[in-house]
């Protein structure tokens, strides 16, 4: 295994400096879905390193279940630092499985509320004729601002009377352009993909803060070339985020939260971006995009040949 096993565990650190630089260089589709992957596999790589550190701290604790040979002397000499690191390991792997559950458990439990708190409330005919098709909509008679794409079977894009009497009629367009993207491209799916990552190794939390903002940016793009009308998004954008006082719900796409804001509107009021999934290779961005991609790849190599290593150090240890 030797320094194999915990390279996967300080390799998301080369994935940062393209988490800002994406943001700026690619569509905010390509950016979401580069930094997710980024994320998903580094986070796997550096669990899957962790869960190797545990089977060796477990053999060594009293009372395991494993083959008392996985804790002869020969096999600590060839499993290094297994007395401190695994031992710790397994405090780790431990923090990590109860993050990640509890994040799955928030995330499913406000989808049961939010759709139970729904039954029985009929989709909007009005708005859906007058904005185009928006399948699923749901006004809530509430003051407060707010509006959110509710994922599910079938999803549904909930807005409060507080939030549309804010806009005028394009913005609410643009609004419900932007609700119905977050819907299509399953973006709920990428946030939570990079949130577990977040819990699995902290380093990659700054993923999931750019890949919240990248969605955000996908769903402000879709919704103008809906509208035909950026200024009109752009403005939509800035009047939600000015009245809006509620906070979004966790791990769903909002319309008035993942700023900053002023660079959302900021990019609307741009051209459009264009559509490449690379940066070019002399760029800043580029050079980002390659470091991140070694970085990632070396984190799979590693943990690959850490897992093959303890694999045939443990085969060859237990008796057959």
């Amino acid at each position: 295994m030797g320094v194999f096993v915990f390279l996967p565990l300080v390799l998301p650190l080369t994935a940062l400096p393209i988490a800002r630089l994406a943001e700026q260089h690619l569509h905010p589709r390509s950016a979401a879905w580069l930094l997710t992957s980024v994320a998903v596999v580094l986070a796997a790589c550096s669990t899957l390193c962790l869960g190797l550190l545990v089977v060796v701290g477990t053999a060594q604790l009293p009372g395991n279940p494993l083959p008392d040979s996985w804790s002869d002397p020969e096999v600590r000499e060839a499993v290094p630092y297994d007395e401190v690191a695994g031992k710790t390991a397994i405090v780790a792997l431990l923090l990590v499985v109860v993050a990640c559950a509890r994040t799955v458990r928030r995330h499913l439990r406000f989808r049961s509320r939010a759709h139970r708190a729904l039954v029985g409330l009929p989709d909007v005919p009005a708005y859906a004729s007058a904005y185009g098709a928006v399948p699923g909509l749901a006004i809530l008679d509430d003051e407060l601002p707010y509006g959110y794409a509710l994922p599910g079977s079938p999803g549904r894009i909930v807005v409060s009377t507080g939030l549309l009497s804010c806009l005028n009629q394009g913005e609410r367009a643009a609004l419900l352009a932007h609700e119905h993207a977050h819907l299509a491209g399953r973006h709920h799916r990428l946030l939570l993909a990079v949130r577990l990552a977040g819990c699995a190794n902290p380093f990659l939390r700054p993923l999931a803060a750019a890949v919240t903002y990248s969605t955000e940016r996908w769903a402000d793009e879709e919704a103008a070339y809906a509208t035909g009308d950026r200024r009109t998004t752009a403005r939509a954008v800035g009047k939600a985020a000015l009245f809006s006082h509620q906070a979004p719900p966790p791990g769903f796409a909002a319309f008035a939260s993942a700023g900053p804001v002023p660079r959302r509107v900021a990019a609307l009021l741009g051209p459009v971006p264009p559509r490449r999934s690379w940066p070019p290779a002399l760029t800043r961005a580029g050079m980002a995009a390659y470091v991140a991609a070694a970085g990632t790849a070396a984190s799979t190599v590693s943990a690959l040949n850490a897992a093959s290593a303890l694999f045939l150090v443990l085969e060859a240890a237990t008796p057959l």
